[in-house]
């Protein structure tokens, strides 16, 4: 670990998370774990897009796109901002988030503080030719707390951040917003799916924009299973598995495990990897799947691909780790798909997952 790393770790979570995101926006990190040339292993082509490896950013650590164009620079091959609301709202009330480095996890419950569509919106109308230059940018889209119109709230970011974007993701499983996760029931996610896809249908480059849906670890099986056949039927460019979980190990023993609030990190990687592996089967790899959750290592990277991830997305990992991480985890992935005899890391994608 750098001291760099440690002296973060020294501040309260949120204010180190400022702290580090200022850094970087003002270079001080510039060229830190700078990503090594791409294995050509790692390369693929997924929605028309091209990833220099799977490994990309979880939305969470860039909610107002202050530094994408920096993070693809560190090594991840694409990046997730947000989540993002229509209007500004600044998410509930401090303190809202907690380290349980004993279980090398965080609990945070930010409910959705953002600067809003249109602050996104100027920064990425600067920063977009950079950021093209360097990987992909996905955009994770949220709702208001106090909007009367959910969805109407999705269909609004799609239109109005879409053009800025390589890929959005549709986030309905935030646990801290007040019945944000009822949008996963089968009518009213149907209803969503309908409404957002139509959206994009008044997007200049609908045709090639990929829409996603972001889901938590905390559906029951029938739930599941809607997701998957709603996704399969609707023709869903892609599923994000998943969000953080309501859940609390028993395992837990950081002091601040009974803080309520989305789990993340280590705690999260069995269970959200089985619900991969599930919705991987359940759809017959017809979704492309981003696996999030607890991610750690090259190891537990592979291990999501092998249950069906398409790619892979990291953050808590980051708190722990540093930047250094992400060359260590491409190096370390490129490293285990050698030793399987895989020529490509498409080939690996769900040979752990069976058929339903």
């Amino acid at each position: 670990m750098s001291f760099a790393v440690r002296l973060l770790r020294a501040l309260p979570a949120e204010t180190a998370h400022h702290v580090t995101v200022a850094l970087i926006e003002r270079g001080v990190l510039a060229g830190v774990g700078r990503r090594p040339m791409a294995d050509p292993r790692l390369r693929q082509r997924v929605w028309g897009l091209d990833f220099a490896s799977p490994i990309g950013l979880a939305a969470g650590f860039d909610k107002d796109a202050r530094i994408p164009a920096a993070m693809l620079d560190i090594g991840f091959a694409f990046v997730e901002v947000g989540s993002v609301t229509p209007r500004p709202q600044p998410g509930n009330e401090r303190p809202r988030v907690f380290r349980l480095p004993r279980d090398r996890a965080v609990i945070n419950r930010y409910g959705f503080n953002s600067l809003g569509h249109a602050a996104m919106r100027q920064r990425l109308l600067v920063s977009r030719g950079a950021i093209c230059a360097r990987g992909v940018l996905g955009i994770n889209l949220g709702a208001n707390k106090d909007s009367a119109d959910p969805i109407a709230d999705y269909a609004n970011g799609v239109t109005s951040l879409g053009p800025l974007a390589d890929f959005l993701v549709v986030n309905v499983s935030s646990p801290n917003t007040p019945g944000l996760r009822d949008l996963q029931a089968r009518d009213r996610f149907v209803r969503l799916v309908d409404a957002v896809q139509g959206a994009r249908a008044e997007v200049e480059r609908a045709g090639t924009l990929p829409l996603l849906f972001k889901v938590a670890p905390d559906l029951d099986a029938e739930s599941r299973r809607d997701i998957a056949e709603v996704a399969v039927e609707k023709k869903i460019d892609g599923l994000v598995v998943s969000n953080t979980t309501i859940a609390r190990p028993d395992t837990l023993r950081g002091d601040h495990r009974g803080q309520a609030g989305g789990l993340s990190g280590a705690p999260l990687f069995a269970p959200s990897t089985a619900m991969l592996r599930e919705i991987y089967e359940r759809t017959g790899g017809a979704v492309p799947l981003i696996g999030v959750g607890g991610i750690q290592s090259g190891a537990d990277a592979y291990a999501k691909i092998r249950a069906g991830a398409t790619l892979v997305e990291l953050y808590t990992a980051l708190i722990y780790e540093g930047p250094s991480l992400i060359r260590r985890m491409a190096g370390d992935l490129a490293r285990l798909l050698a030793r399987d005899g895989f020529n490509h890391v498409a080939e690996a994608v769900g040979r752990d997952a069976g058929r339903r």
